[in-house]
């Protein structure tokens, strides 16, 4: 089955697996899907990500994060902002705040994937792909 939008494939993935409890979730691996997982990773929203098979079969397993007893996730909610057929934009001035910075919008800037945190530090603008708190 080809996804048109792996982004929100492996965000609707990861959303799933945190509702189900699951300790890790498979991912088609794209250069895009490795560079957001490691900015989660770099966040602290998951533990680990590791890439299985090989040649255009790789998937990215990523190990996802939970606090307390109750094991209850660290990952509230994913939200994609930019789509296929609509696509948001921000230049460094208007670079969205999550949640007054409590979560992360990452960006897709011409200096690689980040968060907005990092591309307002580097003064760059870009695309804004996704918000995760």
């Amino acid at each position: 089955m080809a996804v048109n939008d792996t982004i929100s494939d492996m965000l609707t993935r990861i959303r799933n697996a945190n509702l189900a409890r699951h300790q890790t979730t498979e991912i088609p691996s794209t250069k895009m899907t490795r560079n957001i997982a490691k900015v989660l990773k770099d966040e602290g929203f998951i533990t680990e990500y590791e890439e299985t098979g090989e040649g255009i079969k790789k998937n990215l397993v990523i190990s996802l994060k939970y606090k307390g007893k109750s094991r209850r996730p660290i990952i509230n909610s994913l939200k994609r902002v930019s789509k296929p057929g609509f696509r948001v934009y921000s230049n460094r001035n208007d670079l969205p705040r999550v949640l007054g910075g409590i979560g992360i919008a990452i960006i897709s800037t011409s200096s690689g994937i980040m968060t907005d945190r990092e591309a307002r530090r580097q003064g760059l603008g870009g695309e804004v792909l996704c918000y995760v708190w």
